[in-house]
Formats: C-alpha cells, structure tokens, sequence
C-alpha cells in the first residue's frame, strides 16, 4: 500500500471517528450522562489528534468546518425536540445547554427561523 493510500485511510478514519464522537456526545447531553457540549479541541484530544489536524481534514474531506457539523447535528435534535409541543422553548434551550435568548439566535442563524416560528411552522402540517 503506498504512503498517500495509508494517509488517505487514516484520515477517512478520523473523519468517521469524529462524527460518530459527536452524535454519541450530543446523545449523552440530551441524556444528562455528560454536563455540557464539548469544545472542538476537548473532542481532537479525545480523539488523540491535535485540533488543526481534525479541522485540516474534516474540511479537505467533507468540505466544512467540524464546527459545521457539530452545530448542524446540535440543530437536527433541536428541530425534533420542538416539534413536541409539550416541552417549552426554555427547556429545549436548556437541554441543549443553551441559554434561552442564545439559543434562539443559534437556532434563527441556522434556520432562518426563530424556535417560535419553526414549531408554528411544524404544526400548520399538522
């Protein structure tokens, strides 16, 4: 096996390494098992890869930043949790780890909706 070939498997590795980190990590803090989101540097040491590394070749991989990935994951949990009517914005920002008018920001940066209007939004299909 040549050198790039060896190179090109360890960072599809790593790639796949991290992406099953954070689904797992973001699972754990929906579920009380870890206190808060980690930062990225936090997940390339647990990873054992230095953090440049792990943004190096997240992007030449899979064209975005890790921190892309991370939030748009952070996103997908939020959009089910609101859809459930029966637990209010605040605590859905809270067990993001949010605070709740950040949380909003975050949520209407990415959706182009404010968590109000998304779960309106939801429940017109309804």
């Amino acid at each position: 096996m040549k050198h790039n070939e060896t190179k090109e498997k360890r960072s599809t590795a790593i790639v796949l390494r991290y992406f099953d980190f954070i689904n797992r990590h973001i699972d754990d803090v929906l579920e009380g098992a870890a206190p808060e989101f980690l930062e990225l540097n936090q997940i390339a040491r647990e990873l054992a890869v230095s953090h440049q590394h792990l943004t190096d070749i997240v992007q030449k991989e899979k064209g975005n930043h890790p921190c892309h990935f991370y939030d748009a994951k952070i996103i997908e949990k939020a959009k089910v949790m609101l859809a459930d009517q029966e637990v209010s914005i605040a605590e859905v920002a809270m067990k993001l780890t949010y605070d709740p008018s950040n949380f909003s920001k975050f949520f209407k940066k990415w959706t182009g909706k404010t968590p109000g209007e998304f779960r309106k939004s939801q429940n017109k299909g309804k």
